[in-house]
């Protein structure tokens, strides 16, 4: 078996050293680093490299993590063509023996494998739990409602604390850090769709694996670790930069579309809702968020997919002439 492994970075030096580090200490045949753009001396160290297994890549300017991803997963096929590839931010690394467990475990039969990714301190990663979609299993539908009514609808579709101590399960989603996808899947399903920049691809690509008629497993023997340390683990209401926001509804509604079928438009009503509502943490930014909201959901629902980046922080940048949500907007 051959291994790879795609790793996308944009300015954490220290993070990508940590990474590279361990990657380079396990059973790894190939490192593929995808620069997208850093300016905080990443790029100069990368340019330093002097390690046969690792190939650096410098892309054009910041593709985001989704972009990064695809890049990645195309060059890795295209230059290594390795049987099985591993994808991981740069703040996320395999824990030592991972790659090693990986290697003598029987993976045949998944379409592509999920790690269990953890906190520094232990802690199971909230972000990178991976989640069954509830509008595919009737008993984790009628969870996840129950749990909406009391204001805890993860807990309804997320896998339970339980399965990181059990046998490998069956899962329909989950992320872009620890996840092993083999030659044949890329074959048959494609690549992640680089131009959702950040938020959602991993889901998206996932939930689409599934949908062709593969198997994704959570194993949890293979263990990352996740150098995650925002507020809240992941929970925290504020996006900042605040052109997140588009990316968060425009991808959601993807993911939800693509998740729910003909169920879409009245999980459309929850979620805007819900997101209309955290605009009171907002405060002087309120009217600059609604703005970005506005764009990506009016985005979202019609499936556009190709507004630019440096269009997205200009919108956020223009504050004066935010609409208000549902207000005509140019």
């Amino acid at each position: 078996m051959t291994l790879a492994a795609v790793v996308v970075t944009y300015n954490r030096l220290e993070q990508i050293k940590r990474t590279l580090h361990r990657l380079l200490n396990e059973p790894c045949d190939r490192v593929f680093v995808i620069d997208n753009g850093s300016t905080d001396g990443t790029k100069d160290w990368l340019s330093t490299l002097d390690d046969s297994r690792v190939r650096v890549i410098f892309a054009p300017g910041n593709l985001g993590g989704a972009g990064g991803f695809e890049l990645g997963l195309r060059k890795a096929v295209e230059e290594d063509d390795p049987d099985w590839i591993v994808i991981m931010d740069d703040d996320a690394r395999p824990k030592p023996g991972c790659f090693e467990r990986f290697r003598k475990g029987e993976m045949n039969g998944w379409g592509a494998v999920s790690a269990a990714v953890y906190l520094k301190d232990g802690r199971i990663c909230e972000m990178n739990r991976p989640t069954i979609n509830p509008f595919w299993h009737l008993p984790t539908f009628f969870r996840t409602m129950g749990g909406t009514l009391v204001g805890r609808s993860r807990g309804g579709f997320h896998i339970g604390d339980s399965a990181y101590s059990s046998d490998p399960c069956e899962i329909d989603a989950t992320s872009f850090v620890g996840l092993f996808i083999p030659r044949n899947t890329i074959r048959q399903v494609g690549y992640p769709d680089g131009s959702l920049f950040i938020y959602g691809d991993d889901v998206l690509y996932t939930l689409g694996l599934r949908k062709a008629g593969l198997k994704i497993g959570f194993v949890p023997e293979l263990e990352f670790e996740h150098e995650f340390n925002t507020p809240n683990d992941g929970k925290a209401s504020i996006y900042n930069p605040i052109w997140k926001a588009y990316y968060t509804a425009r991808n959601g509604l993807l993911v939800y579309r693509f998740a729910a079928g003909m169920l879409f438009w009245p999980v459309l009503l929850l979620i805007l809702t819900k997101w209309l509502s955290a605009g009171r943490h907002y405060g002087d930014a309120r009217r600059a968020y609604y703005k970005m909201l506005w764009h990506g959901v009016r985005d979202g629902i019609i499936g556009k997919r190709s507004r630019p980046h440096a269009e997205v922080t200009m919108l956020a940048q223009d504050r004066a002439s935010s609409p208000a949500f549902g207000q005509p907007a140019e």
